[in-house]
């Protein structure tokens, strides 16, 4: 079984349809034995970062995200799931993460356009995915995977041996990190029809 994690931010619905919907049975839930129980977890989000840390703390659920982690479960970060990892968040002030990912997370700047190419805030929509290394989830060849997204912020990790993936927006950024049993995306594999799917796929079966 998989943990959602619940928290009362993201699409956790969709998340979970998409993993049932590629044979990997998910459960969304706010409870810490559950989620001590599940094979792998799965940490979702929408909205902005202090909410989110603020929610968790509520939830009291903080606690149990570092253990599973270090207890070497499959873990997934999606979108804001991501960014929550990493130690401090730059939206509406410096507010801190989970710290489990040294690094910050910063906004988008504002580009002129290129070639008639408009770099809307917030990034919404279809992009190429770049594995800049090997994974068990994305495609390891030179071309590159459509995934969908919807952010204005992007991580910025410290260490670069954490950086899976990156995706050109005007600017480049990370779109993937994978560190030991971390695997996390800025994109929406849930909303990523094929791509997407196969993500969620590799991940439920994953160690």
């Amino acid at each position: 079984m998989i943990a959602i994690i619940d928290y009362g931010m993201g699409n956790l619905r969709s998340v979970q349809k998409g993993f049932e919907k590629v044979g990997c049975p998910a459960l969304v839930t706010n409870s810490k034995n559950k989620i001590e129980d599940a094979h792998a977890v799965v940490l979702p989000g929408v909205g902005s970062f202090g909410d989110c840390m603020e929610n968790l703390r509520n939830a009291d659920l903080i606690e149990v995200i570092h253990s599973t982690i270090k207890k070497g479960k499959p873990f997934l970060g999606i979108c804001l799931g991501l960014q929550l990892l990493f130690t401090k968040g730059l939206e509406f002030g410096e507010c801190a993460g989970l710290d489990i990912i040294p690094g910050k997370v910063v906004p988008f700047k504002r580009r002129p356009p290129i070639d008639g190419v408009e770099f809307k805030i917030p990034h919404m929509g279809w992009n190429p995915v770049k594995p800049c290394k090997e994974s068990p989830f994305l495609n390891n060849s030179d071309a590159s995977e459509y995934f969908y997204f919807v952010h204005s912020y992007y991580v910025v990790p410290e260490v670069k041996d954490v950086i899976l993936a990156k995706t050109d927006y005007g600017e480049e950024f990370v779109s993937a990190i994978l560190k030991d049993n971390i695997f996390a995306v800025q994109f929406h594999p849930e909303k990523s029809q094929k791509n997407g799917l196969t993500i969620l796929k590799k991940f439920g079966g994953w160690k």
